[in-house]
């Protein structure tokens, strides 16, 4: 059976035009898609969640409290507990310093094993502790105080016994 050669021609263009339309991925045909949520997931861009852009900055004037700094707010109002491990003495901070170098060598079983006069501290040890001397200048002078590896008052017996010592050679 044959096709007229009158229908085939307008069939054979029809379906050139259908398959060409199919194949070249005619807009026609789909829906389109819109927004960054179409794109593949490395070529999306970064959404932060607004809390989340910034560091939080709550907290960031507040100055810690310190064994140092608790003379330097009220200079003759020592509590008890940083009595034991601290004093006042009279004088700039470096000269207290190298005062308080001349007494650590003049007390039997120091051992002073580093000073950093830039730091103001003496790496001690006594009674078979270790810890700080340190001198911090302070409005009334210079504070003389124990520390231990932590940075907090050394608060042991070799600590306080050293720490009294100071305090009878030096006047405190």
């Amino acid at each position: 059976m044959r096709l007229s050669s009158s229908l085939s021609r307008p069939l054979a263009l029809a379906l050139l035009a259908v398959s060409v339309a199919g194949l070249s991925g005619c807009k026609w045909f789909s829906k389109g898609a819109k927004g960054d949520y179409a794109l593949a997931p490395e070529a999306r861009p970064l959404e932060v969640p607004p809390d989340l852009n910034l560091p939080s900055t709550a907290g960031a004037m507040q100055i810690p409290n310190t064994a140092s700094a608790a003379p330097a707010a009220a200079p003759g109002a020592a509590t008890a507990a940083s009595s034991a491990s601290g004093f006042n003495i009279a004088g700039s901070r470096d000269d207290a310093f190298a005062r308080v170098g001349e007494a650590l060598a003049g007390i039997d079983g120091v051992d002073i094993a580093s000073r950093a006069q830039l730091l103001g501290t003496y790496d001690v040890s006594y009674e078979g502790a270790n810890f700080l001397v340190r001198v911090v200048g302070v409005e009334a002078g210079a504070y003389v105080s124990a520390v231990d590896p932590r940075g907090l008052p050394a608060t042991g017996e070799a600590a306080t016994k050293l720490i009294a010592a100071l305090r009878a050679r030096l006047g405190g």
